[in-house]
């Protein structure tokens, strides 16, 4: 079993995204990304309202 798990966490060392992805400059986005950062905003916003107490 230590062997599985050894062999299935160096898998994520051979990853590679495609271009665009990653530490350079060059980067872009997706629509997705976009949806992320309005679903983090709205998460925040509600977390504030919940907690402001009545």
């Amino acid at each position: 079993m230590r062997l599985l798990t050894a062999a299935l966490a160096t898998l994520a060392a051979t990853a590679q995204a495609h271009p665009g992805h990653g530490i350079a400059a060059d980067t872009h986005w997706h629509a997705s990304d976009a949806w992320g950062f309005v679903l983090v905003g709205a998460l925040v916003l509600l977390a504030i309202w919940l907690s402001r107490g009545d």
